[in-house]
């Protein structure tokens, strides 16, 4: 489950252990691709004539642990949710991230259209068996493992290019065409890991996922407003009379808290009906299930106890909230 930053990219973090590894560190590819994973994600690809050699054993050691490195420099203070993914899977949702980090660093940092392009096509060099970049290395080798098809992959990236020439959106239903994009993907890939391939399954996940993503909306309508983003649709807006006036002056109005609570219903309906998903996975997955959708929910409830306030201080979840979701999680529990 997750959610993909500006094709957000926040679900992912919840889902990995990015705090430790016991794989070794992988100079060899730091000095090949000229820079270090501990760099943001736009600064560390390299490109280079020399392909990696993804089939030996080393090197694709090495390849998870300098996505896991990557990872843990982005995510230093990661959540509960490290110890509910199981150890074996860890190494694969690190090379996820690692593919959503650097795509995501190409759009928030770089605004280039060209090196999505050029992250594509490393993406379609690993899938042909050619794979020269350390995380296509490892997405090669996870992609192989688990079956996964490119769409998933490609999908993200179709989002990541509507960040760069982000326009907004005009309707609830435009929003949710980019979430499909930008967050659904990414619980695809962990069914895929899980071995769950079928509709049902990826309905549920695509109804946590988006409500997740829009739950990271509300939450960070400053920050994303100080971006030039405002992803309320137009329609609701105009509905409730909110205008981006009133979002630059930091405005909590009458119709913004009535259009706050709008959309927090929405998320939150989709957020509950996801959760049925847990009860059709194993328990390897299904706590990780129950923690996505039970932290969207919280910070549903962190945006309510503000009174609709995201201007002045943003909501967040507090280590205690994490260790309340990890405790019911641990007890295949949703956290209401």
């Amino acid at each position: 489950m997750g959610a993909g930053a500006g094709a957000r990219i926040d679900g992912i973090r919840c889902a990995a252990d990015l705090g430790v590894s016991s794989e070794p560190e992988p100079a060899n590819f730091d000095q090949r691709y000229g820079g270090s994973a501990d760099a943001n994600g736009a600064a560390v690809f390299e490109r280079t004539a020399a392909p990696a050699a993804g089939s030996d054993a080393t090197q694709v050691d090495a390849a998870y642990s300098w996505c896991a490195r990557l990872a843990r420099s982005h995510y230093e203070n990661f959540t509960i949710a490290s110890w509910l993914m199981p150890r074996e899977m860890r190494r694969h949702v690190h090379a996820i991230y690692a593919y959503a980090r650097i795509a995501d660093d190409f759009a928030d940092e770089d605004g280039s259209l060209a090196r999505l392009n050029e992250w594509q096509h490393e993406l379609e060099l690993a899938y042909s068996g050619s794979p020269r970049h350390p995380v296509m290395v490892a997405i090669a080798d996870t992609a192989r493992r688990y079956e996964i098809p490119p769409e998933p992959f490609l999908d993200l990236l179709k989002a990541f290019r509507r960040d760069v020439v982000f326009e907004g959106f005009e309707t609830i239903a435009d929003l949710l065409e980019y979430a499909r994009y930008s967050a659904n993907p990414v619980g695809r890939l962990v069914l895929y890991l899980f071995g769950y391939r079928d509709a049902e399954r990826q309905r549920l996940s695509d109804l946590i996922c988006s409500g997740l993503q829009l739950a990271n909306f509300w939450q960070d309508v400053a920050v994303d407003f100080a971006k030039g983003r405002i992803y309320f649709p137009r329609h609701d807006m105009k509905q409730y009379g909110v205008t981006a006036d009133n979002l630059c002056d930091g405005q909590v109005t009458a119709g913004f808290i009535n259009l706050m609570r709008h959309e927090i219903l929405r998320a939150r309906k989709m957020l509950l009906a996801g959760a049925a998903l847990s009860t059709l996975v194993g328990r390897g997955l299904r706590r990780d299930v129950l923690m996505f959708a039970g932290g969207g929910l919280a910070i549903l409830r962190a945006i309510e106890r503000r009174g609709y306030d995201v201007f002045h201080a943003r909501p967040e979840l507090t280590r205690l909230d994490y260790v309340k979701l990890g405790w019911h999680a641990l007890g295949g529990r949703l956290q209401l």
